[in-house]
């Protein structure tokens, strides 16, 4: 396996670990995500998905929703943080899920070219420095027509002061909806406008939706907003 890239990831705070394995965490953020991805796929879903990769799989939360969806015959579970692949470890066998769990960078995988058949990267890209380095590895292990399963968090709110003050990130290349849209479609992946959603959920918001909620301030419409969150589904061409 080649060797990780030292400055591709940067590690979490000890509050930012307990919370990305909360009930919370999976609830609001994990299962909002992929239920909005399933939508954004569209029907028929994907079957005899060979293999499916969650690249920055973390503590494993994700795995039993990716099996349900999608049933593939191998899940491979990626990160960059040996104690945090424990965790994982421990989650999938508390589900019964079968993973593949390996220690590897978003930008060295490891894999083989045209490897996979579906990416599942979720609130990920905002913990790595080089971007164009781990979207290019993308494209580069998904198979012709494979799918990139995207979820992130936006500059907006990686900024907010409440992330600042929890967790931990590289601030200087956190990145707009526009310009994650542009560094998935000039790394040659194809996206369509009806794949691509901008959730604004309560917990992304500044004040947490608390205004919202009281009646002091209506929710902006998308296209008269910062966005804090995106969702999208690209797809690598074919070959040819």
């Amino acid at each position: 396996m080649p060797p990780l890239n030292a400055i591709d990831h940067v590690p979490e705070t000890r509050f930012g670990i307990w919370f990305l394995g909360t009930e919370t965490w999976v609830k609001f953020v994990l299962e909002a995500a992929i239920a909005d991805l399933l939508v954004l796929i569209g029907n028929p879903r994907p079957t005899d998905v060979g293999m499916l990769l969650d690249v920055g799989c973390g503590q494993g939360k994700s795995f039993r929703f990716l099996v349900q969806a999608f049933r593939p015959h191998a899940l491979i579970g990626i990160d960059a943080s040996p104690k945090i692949l424990d965790k994982a470890k421990i989650q999938a066998q508390h589900d019964k899920v079968r993973v593949d769990l390996r220690l590897a960078g978003c930008a060295a995988t490891g894999l083989p070219d045209d490897s996979v058949d579906i990416l599942f990267c979720h609130q990920t890209f905002h913990h790595l420095a080089e971007h164009e380095l781990a979207i290019a590895e993308f494209y580069r292990i998904l198979k012709p027509g494979g799918l990139l399963l995207f979820a992130e968090s936006m500059r907006a709110y990686i900024h907010s002061w409440i992330i600042k003050w929890l967790f931990r990130h590289p601030m200087d290349v956190q990145k707009s909806a526009d310009e994650y849209l542009a560094l998935i479609r000039n790394a040659g992946f194809k996206v369509e406008p009806d794949r691509v959603s901008f959730p604004y959920l309560w917990w992304s918001r500044i004040d947490l939706g608390l205004l919202n909620r009281l009646g002091i301030r209506k929710t902006p419409p998308c296209g008269q907003r910062v966005e804090t969150l995106m969702n999208l589904v690209a797809v690598k061409p074919d070959a040819g």
